[in-house]
């Protein structure tokens, strides 16, 4: 395949990915790192090998690490009951559901009823309902801060070379 043309879609998935770092409908990381292995195959991996794809690799999954663990520990620095970290994570995998909406309020509703139901203070629930939303927000602008580091990354073996 010409390489243009694999430079061109790496840009592109590159673009939606970092898109998709704030629009929790698109798999933001994964499409930067997909364009990024793209771009790498437009030179056969010459300028950006397997030791930057390995790098690469691993700043991906640290955000996806970011992600999962954002509102874990959002939840759990607000004292968070087991049962809220439950509801956080049942109410994230539901609002996946009602879109962007959904994924904003799902984990803090599902904290905070998980928290209500174990402890029934609602004061108690709303703060860990927050320490959540806080912890996702967290997760978000460290998915970002990668995906740019992703970025810069690539750049850095393709420009070396």
């Amino acid at each position: 395949m010409d390489p243009h043309y694999l430079h061109a879609l790496g840009a592109v998935l590159v673009v939606l990915g970092l898109a998709g770092t704030v629009l929790p409908l698109l798999p933001g990381v994964l499409l930067v790192f997909a364009g990024l292995v793209v771009a790498a195959w437009a030179d056969d991996f010459a300028r950006v090998g397997a030791w930057g794809i390995g790098l690469l690799a691993v700043l991906a999954a640290l955000a996806f690490l970011a992600d999962f663990l954002g509102s874990m520990f959002g939840a759990k620095r607000a004292g968070a009951s087991p049962l809220a970290l439950v509801g956080a994570t049942l109410g994230a995998i539901a609002g996946l559901l009602f879109g962007i909406p959904g994924l904003i309020l799902g984990p803090f509703i599902g904290a905070v009823a998980g928290e209500f139901i174990a402890r029934r203070r609602l004061g108690q629930a709303g703060r860990v309902g927050l320490g959540t939303w806080l912890g996702l927000a967290f997760a978000a602008v460290t998915k970002v801060v990668i995906a740019f580091l992703m970025i810069a990354t690539f750049f850095a073996f393709y420009l070396m070379s």
